[in-house]
């Protein structure tokens, strides 16, 4: 049987394919797995617990806590028992933390650190019908999340978890997932288990995946492209393996070394950036060898179409510079799939020249999330775009750009908001994306911009930053960059240089940098940025080129408001937090 609700995939894989390394993670330095078996007997457990606690269908339990096995073991206990998981990022902030809880009316918490659990109890006595917060981490005077199993235990509740799965439609609400979003109090996306499954079916294409894999997982399980893949690797028999922190991703990749993991641009650009320093710092042949490969690489174009002397050039590349990046990757990487935001078109390319294929793909939580994806189905991959559409589901552009998607993908509502649901969905069932985009070569969909992102200059002229900041970021000595402009005269850039590579570019100069302030302020700097902005310039139209621009002396950041959890950036926040800057560029206009 397929599955059609989400707890069946653990059956599935119980049944056809048991597994000794399920899930693994590294505890006192050692990498720990679970069997699929232990994964049961877990759920199993934690779902007779939760009931014996006083939980019931229909009922919310929190999770907030970094990728760990333990996490998969509530969500598919809860899953189960009919009890719907609200999945928070560990970095949110108290006010939004505390909306969630009262918003959803959980009635339990489970967290992986006793930071967590002391943010979680400094707000709980303002939560209705509240059960109590347990930890993942033995931390002292917290009750820890094996009370609840225990409790399973000794109040064995099979016939009654069986009755409730029994009831459990394809349709019925799987869990409950806030946008963090760029703006306002975040909204409850409803999701169904057909929902979620629907995108795991129609995914199967993304690449030949195989039981004798291993998938290396970094980015948050709560939030839904992670999660959707991890459910794919369960359906699969693909073991998971938690990397220990972004900070240790290099070591556990050549320690898993995986045939597959999903990520975010932004990840992806500092892989790059890390090798290209590293390349700047060999010595003499090896280092213009290091430069000839990369060069090529940039050039690369699929299906063999620059030639049989690039395509031979090419072997060679591989044979003696990419080999390495494979190699720092863990050497069996199949795929590499890439989402929640644009990916840089040289990234794509040169990694693909690099026989490590990133493929892009596009969605957003109320979509479950994939509507579109580059896949390894012949000829299905297309440089600049996110793809094609998946399989039974629906894209169409409307008249003024956006996209718009319908399909079982397609979540149930936000949580308590018709009025918001209704401004989304419309009454033919189309869900509106916000994203601005088209098709190329009549089946690649290409996002453009968000429409809420797009602005208008006092000159009435329409600026679609995203475009411009992802052309501005390709450029070596750009970290990050936001183009502004609305309502004003001209489009300027506030720009983050990457003040690693800035260093050590300066010091070959015999120039030495020592701070973020001193790189900001130096005018070597400012001309060479200025140089890239100019390249950039002259690929736009006069009232889209930046006049102006004003470097940055630290990273947009999470800590700051500054991005979402998936590092998108918070525009009003950004410009906000650097209104002098803005003011120094725009003087007295406005």
């Amino acid at each position: 049987m397929e599955p059609t609700r989400l707890f069946e995939l653990l059956d599935r894989q119980l049944a056809g394919f048991p597994k000794t390394d399920a899930l693994a993670c590294k505890e006192n330095g050692q990498w720990k797995t679970y069997s699929t078996q232990q994964i049961k007997d877990f759920a199993d457990n934690l779902s007779y617990g939760l009931l014996a606690y006083g939980l019931k269908p229909g009922d919310k339990v929190g999770l907030i806590s970094n990728n760990r096995p333990e996490w998969n073991f509530i969500d598919q206990g809860t899953l189960q028992a009919g009890i719907i998981s609200v999945p928070v990022y560990p970095t949110i902030s108290l006010n939004d933390l505390k909306y969630i809880l009262q918003h959803a009316e959980v009635k339990m918490v489970f967290v992986s650190t006793l930071e967590l659990y002391e943010k979680v109890n400094a707000i709980s006595h303002e939560i209705k019908e509240y059960k109590g917060t347990f930890t993942f981490d033995k931390v002292q005077n917290a009750p820890h999340w094996s009370a609840v199993t225990e409790e399973g235990k000794k109040h064995p509740a099979a016939d009654e978890v069986k009755r409730i799965r029994d009831t459990i439609k394809p349709d019925d609400l799987a869990t409950l997932i806030y946008t963090s979003g760029t703006t306002g109090f975040p909204k409850g996306v409803m999701l169904s288990h057909h929902n979620i499954l629907s995108n795991c079916k129609a995914t199967e294409k993304l690449c030949p995946f195989d039981k004798s894999w291993r998938a290396l997982s970094f980015l948050p399980l709560n939030h839904i492209f992670e999660r959707m893949l991890s459910y794919v690797y369960m359906y699969y028999g693909i073991s998971v393996y938690y990397a220990e922190s972004l900070e240790t991703i290099g070591d556990n990749l050549k320690e898993v070394r995986p045939m597959i993991f999903v990520t975010v641009p932004r990840l992806l650009e500092k892989v790059y950036d890390k090798i290209v320093s590293k390349g700047s710092e060999l010595p003499g042949v090896k280092k213009a060898m290091f430069f000839w490969a990369l060069n090529l690489g940039l050039k690369y174009e699929l299906h063999g179409v620059n030639g049989a002397w690039y395509e031979f050039q090419l072997k060679i590349a591989n044979a003696l510079v990419f080999k390495k990046w494979r190699e720092a990757l863990g050497g069996n990487i199949v795929a590499i799939a890439s989402g929640g935001a644009a990916l840089q078109p040289r990234l794509a390319r040169v990694f693909h020249a690099a026989r490590i294929p990133v493929l892009e793909g596009y969605g957003l939580t109320e979509t479950s999330p994939v509507i579109a994806v580059n896949n390894f189905q012949p000829d299905c991959i297309r440089f600049g775009t996110v793809g094609t559409v998946i399989d039974n589901v629906q894209v169409k552009i409307s008249e003024d750009g956006e996209i718009l998607c319908k399909g079982p993908n397609v979540m149930l509502g936000y949580y308590k908001d018709e009025e918001q649901t209704r401004q989304v969905i419309d009454d033919d069932g189309w869900f509106h994306t916000g994203d601005i985009g088209e098709f190329v070569e009549g089946r690649f969909l290409k996002i453009t911009d968000r429409k809420k992102e797009i602005f208008k200059t006092s000159g009435g002229k329409y600026i679609v930053p995203q475009m411009i900041e992802n052309r501005l970021k390709e450029s070596r000595f750009i970290e990050q960059v936001m183009v502004i402009g609305e309502n004003r005269k001209f489009a300027a850039a506030l720009i983050v240089p990457a003040f690693a590579f800035i260093k050590e570019w300066t010091l070959r100069k015999g120039m030495a940098l020592n701070s973020n302030d001193e790189i900001c302020q130096s005018k070597v700097v400012k001309d060479r940025i200025r140089e890239e902005v100019d390249v950039v310039n002259k690929t736009l139209a006069q009232f889209e080129s930046i006049k102006k621009f004003e470097l940055l002396p630290r990273e947009f950041s999470i800590e700051n408001g500054e991005l979402t959890p998936k590092l998108s950036m918070k525009r009003k926040i950004i410009l906000e937090n650097f209104k002098d800057v803005v003011d120094r560029i725009y003087g007295n206009e406005g």
